[in-house]
């Protein structure tokens, strides 16, 4: 699933080709690509003129000048392409925005959700103070102005749920999925499975810290990319995979020490670490 630094990826490339761009045409191709609780079908937002391009953790949403906003979500393999309108149509298309303004035959006047497994969802919603309603309950992300740090250390050293679960549970904090769980959580040689409760002040803050670096790295990088399902708004892969220390590198040797990476079940996933600098 695309987690923040590729989410935060796509939304400077959309801010970058549509804001002040008028959406003069919207259709949605798939029953499963507008989210049921959506306001209307995507032709609402046919007319609006495009503001800008906000993210929180994974979720992204385009400002409009309506009273209502178009809520993302990239699920497990959705994009969010800018292409001309002459391009060929992907075998996974689900849904298009034709954009109109200040163009020329060269521009790039379409947005396309492209999703293969079908998870991702466009929704039209309403906003308070700038919040659409699907994301009102999505934690603070640590590159937010209002994060709060210290709250949010507090909060997790009272769980009695495993760290990793801690930092994946987005109403705690946002944007960290499966893969900077696990690099943040071996930066700060840390145990995934170590319960919250034992953990000091100093070392969650640690996780935290580790995990926002570890992100703003991936951001520079374009994401991460395994295969074909994340993609930035020009079609192009990510690079981070190049520079994981853990994540997808079972029985590798770890930079640090030396001793092969473990691979362990994790709550229907999997969790990478070294058994040595994390004990």
């Amino acid at each position: 699933m695309p987690e923040l630094p590729e989410v935060e990826t796509v939304r400077r490339g959309l801010e970058q080709y549509v804001v002040g761009k008028k959406v003069v045409s919207a259709e949605s191709f798939h029953q499963r690509t507008i989210k049921p609780s959506s306001l209307g079908r995507l032709e609402m937002v046919t007319g609006s003129k495009i503001l800008a391009v906000k993210r929180r953790g994974k979720f992204l949403w385009f400002e409009l000048d309506r009273d209502f906003v178009l809520v993302a979500h990239l699920g497990m393999s959705g994009q969010l392409l800018v292409q001309q309108s002459n391009a060929f149509d992907q075998s996974h298309l689900r849904a298009r925005l034709r954009l109109g303004g200040k163009l020329n035959r060269t521009s790039k006047d379409e947005i396309r959700f492209i999703d293969q497994r079908t998870f991702g969802w466009l929704s039209v919603e309403e906003s308070s103070e700038g919040i659409p309603t699907s994301v009102r309950h999505i934690a603070f992300d640590p590159f937010e102005d209002n994060f709060d740090l210290k709250s949010v250390v507090s909060k997790i050293r009272q769980k009695r749920c495993s760290i990793k679960s801690a930092i994946l549970n987005q109403e705690v904090l946002s944007g960290i999925g499966n893969i900077y769980a696990d690099e943040a959580l071996w930066r700060s040689k840390i145990h995934p499975e170590i319960i919250c409760e034992d953990l000091s002040e100093v070392e969650v803050k640690k996780v935290i810290s580790s995990a926002k670096s570890v992100m703003k790295l991936a951001i520079k990088s374009g994401g991460t990319s395994f295969d074909e399902q994340y993609k930035n708004v020009n079609g192009e892969s990510g690079y981070f995979s190049r520079s994981l220390q853990v994540y997808g590198q079972q029985g590798q040797p770890c930079s640090r020490c030396g001793s092969a990476i473990h691979r362990i079940a994790f709550a229907n996933r999997s969790s990478h670490f070294c058994p040595r600098c994390q004990r």
